[in-house]
């Protein structure tokens, strides 16, 4: 039986799309789809789903089920779980399967699974006959608090995270808590990377509720789990309608501990760590610069650091050479001109983009 669902609107004109969080409601799949795509008219007849063999049992098997029931035509394209997938093969794989099964501009794109699956089948949908519809039924907690939203797609690069990627928002995205209870620990655990950034970031007020209720958090306690995504939604969605191409610099902030992060999981092959777990490093580096600037005092950093921990995360760096990240990170998406620019805090609920932040610094942090 599902719960009442909430509803969470990214407001972009006629791009505008809702985000449905709900317990349960995976089954509604195919009404949330027809909806979203037809507007309540009667023109979906074909749906290619893009999937994992973690998730295709139950939850993309679910979501066909619903979809068939309407009489639509449902195509799953299976790919293999992790990182190493979010690539331009797997990509180039795809857009053959597309041609083979006959998709064409009136197919929809269904993404189910992580990030690495909606960020592959949005590029996928974007690039695939100059774009095709595309909707997003994210099954990890990364993804639902964080990937699915705003329309960044994309893949990696062997020697730079995400570099290859475009702008394509989803016709809506469809949240269910209750996946949750199949995802692994370890996957879990990573997704509460982001919703502590979220936190730092923007809320303070969310940081201390996040505190105050870690254990809950850790146990999967369902109402604070449908609270967390709910309000991790609602900040990303302001974010996203205020800068959706990441023009103005608003949406920088949701970068937070990303340059680290994206450095380590680039230095260590896209295997090591997952990318929760790297974030959740970053973070600490960044409020350790942050410090180190004057910005913030040891006890913010230690905040962090506490409860990130409470919850289970990565807060170590691990034994990369610091010229090595520097490399790493002067290849980011973020640096401009050759600087090195870093989304730092200036205390819970609060951050601001540094630019030119010196190498000598930067290495400090790396190698305290």
């Amino acid at each position: 039986m599902s719960s009442p669902a909430r509803t969470i609107r990214v407001e972009l004109g006629e791009r505008s799309y809702p985000i449905t969080i709900g317990s349960g409601n995976l089954s509604q799949a195919g009404a949330f789809v027809r909806e979203n795509v037809t507007h309540g008219r009667n023109e979906l007849s074909r749906v290619v789903i893009v999937t994992d063999e973690n998730v295709n049992e139950p939850h993309a098997t679910i979501v066909a089920e619903s979809l068939t029931e309407d009489e639509v035509r449902v195509d799953v394209l299976l790919l293999e779980p992790g990182e190493q997938t979010k690539s331009v093969d797997a990509v180039d794989g795809l857009w053959q399967a597309l041609l083979e099964i006959g998709a064409d501009r009136k197919t929809v794109v269904v993404a189910v699974g992580g990030g690495v699956i909606g960020d592959l089948a949005g590029f996928v949908a974007a690039t695939f006959a100059r774009g095709l519809r595309f909707l997003q039924v994210p099954t990890t907690l990364l993804a639902q608090v964080d990937s699915s939203v705003g329309g960044k797609v994309g893949v990696n690069l062997p020697d730079a995270k995400n570099m290859v990627g475009a702008f394509w928002q989803p016709r809506g995205v469809l949240i269910d808590t209750r996946v949750l209870a199949t995802l692994p620990e370890r996957e879990y655990i990573a997704g509460l990377a982001e919703v502590v950034k979220y936190g730092v970031i923007l809320d303070g007020e969310f940081f201390n509720y996040l505190e105050m209720n870690h254990q809950k958090l850790s146990a999967r306690d369902d109402d604070v789990l449908r609270d967390v995504i709910t309000r991790s939604c609602e900040l990303k969605a302001a974010i996203v309608s205020a800068d959706e191409r990441d023009e103005t610099g608003r949406r920088a902030v949701l970068n937070y501990g990303h340059t680290f992060g994206h450095a380590i999981e680039t230095l260590t092959g896209y295997g090591k760590y997952l990318h929760g777990e790297a974030v959740a490093i970053g973070m600490v580096c960044a409020a350790r610069l942050a410090e180190r600037l004057g910005r913030i005092d040891a006890s913010m950093t230690k905040r962090q650091i506490d409860l990130l921990g409470q919850l289970g995360l990565p807060v170590d760096l691990p034994s990369l050479e610091a010229d090595a990240m520097l490399n790493a990170m002067a290849r980011d998406k973020k640096t401009e001109h050759g600087r090195l620019n870093f989304i730092l805090p200036s205390g819970i609920g609060h951050v601001d983009l540094v630019g030119d932040v010196s190498g000598d610094d930067v290495r400090a942090v790396l190698s305290d």
